[in-house]
């Protein structure tokens, strides 16, 4: 890996987009990214009118994220052996026949909340081979020196997605049903295979594929236990799946219940935090580098905004402070992204990433129905709070743990310094060197 001692200057914030293949795909993916959120959105509106239950919602979460959960691993060492780019036509032509078969059951009126059951579950099982074959084959597209800006941009363009993507599932919601947010899903799936077919394949820096052999799913998850930057960074994203990143459900609740936003405020409040998380995202491209104490600092961070949103008075300042729960979202994710790939042998990256994407998705499985359930039993500001508070919980309770498996304390001074915050060895302290937190 390239080592970068100085941030980029401004005109290469987005170098990686030079590369023709990346920028085609990286084209092709904002249009979908667009079309599955208006699907995200449309999807959990649905149901909650179908079934007028939050609970409901989380359980559409959890049909979508549990084939993850279940067979996740399996996927990670599927990509491993067969070529990314023909997984990727495979998982984007499967998409767009349920996004289809979906749009037409509510267009025709006779969709039932099972069928947006089943439709979730086997979407979220096409994810089990798209997200890791997407993931690796972003190394392919502009090789290593450029990984870290590409995994950036590829957050900035997920979460333009989320920009629009609700903003205009919002409009149509109100204006037309759900039923042509699936449409529309559908068809930006279509320029996704209309962009792996126009890529060079002798331009992509291509990876041997894993010759098939025992004992490698093993070897994956021993992988990942091997290394503390990776084993803890997927420590601290299972504590978030399970109870940060269930938005969906509280988003509901809130426009539903609490602030009688309807479909409308559902749309805006997720817009308004996608503002936030793309503003996040152009700032990690400035990024020198992560830590492991970067994400889990990241993690605190988040939990504590997300806690404060509960406490919020009115929608003015509710909406105010999900711009900042969408900006340090998205620089937790790409922190933690970005330090697991770049901790990783790409001989085991396809696995190692489908570790990563099981938790952060299959905890959604789980945490989808858990926050459902809070929601349902002790109000939407007891569900907020609890989201927020167990990760703030979680990232102290790791980091004391690193504290004392390094024999480090932590240092606060008043005084000039690199930082106020210094972390240094506990014994020795007259000549002891300091880490920068």
């Amino acid at each position: 890996m390239t080592v970068i001692h100085h941030r980029p200057p401004w005109r290469d914030t987005l170098v990686s987009l030079r590369v023709r293949n990346y920028r085609i795909f990286t084209l092709s993916n904002m249009v979908s990214m667009t079309g599955t959120w208006m699907q995200r959105i449309a999807q959990d509106w649905l149901v909650l009118e179908l079934s007028g239950s939050v609970a409901a919602v989380g359980i559409t979460v959890a049909m979508q994220f549990a084939p993850m959960l279940l067979f996740g691993l399996f996927g990670g060492v599927f990509v491993d052996r067969h070529s990314r780019r023909t997984i990727l036509l495979f998982t984007q032509l499967a998409s767009f026949v349920l996004a289809a078969a979906l749009a037409a059951l509510t267009l025709s009126g006779g969709v039932q909340v099972w069928h947006v059951y089943v439709i979730a579950f086997l979407l979220g099982s096409v994810t089990v081979f798209d997200n890791p074959a997407r993931q690796v084959f972003v190394t392919e597209l502009v090789g290593p020196k450029l990984l870290h800006n590409a995994i950036s941009v590829n957050s900035s363009v997920f979460q333009l997605g989320g920009l629009i993507g609700p903003a205009l599932s919002g409009l149509l919601l109100v204006a037309v049903g759900a039923g042509w947010s699936f449409a529309l899903n559908a068809v930006s799936c279509l320029f996704v295979v209309a962009a792996l077919l126009l890529l060079r394949p002798s331009e992509l820096h291509r990876t041997t594929p894993a010759v098939r052999a025992k004992g490698q799913l093993r070897e994956g998850l021993r992988y990942v236990a091997s290394k503390p930057a990776i084993f803890w960074t997927v420590a601290m994203i299972a504590v978030m799946s399970l109870f940060t990143f269930s938005m969906p459900v509280l988003l509901a609740a809130y426009a539903r219940d609490v602030f009688n936003a309807g479909a409308g405020g559902y749309g805006l409040f997720n817009t308004l935090m996608a503002v936030g998380a793309f503003a996040g995202a152009i700032a990690s491209t400035r990024r020198l580098g992560i830590h492991l104490r970067t994400v889990i600092g990241a993690a605190a961070v988040l939990g504590g905004l997300q806690a404060v949103v509960a406490f919020m008075p009115n929608q003015v300042f509710f909406s105010v402070v999900l711009v900042g729960v969408g900006f340090a979202n998205l620089l937790f994710i790409t922190g933690a992204n970005s330090l697991v790939q770049l901790s990783s042998n790409m001989g085991v990256r396809g696995r190692v990433m489908s570790v990563y994407v099981m938790v952060l998705l299959g905890g959604q499985a789980i945490g989808g129905v858990l926050m459902g359930w809070i929601v349902e039993t002790y109000g939407a500001h007891v569900g907020m709070a609890i989201s927020g508070l167990m990760p703030v919980l979680a990232a102290g309770v790791i980091a004391m743990i690193l504290l004392r498996q390094g024999r480090m304390r932590v240092r606060v001074t008043l005084r000039s310094a690199p930082r106020f915050i210094t972390i240094v060895p506990r014994a020795d302290e007259e000549s002891r060197q300091s880490f920068v937190a």
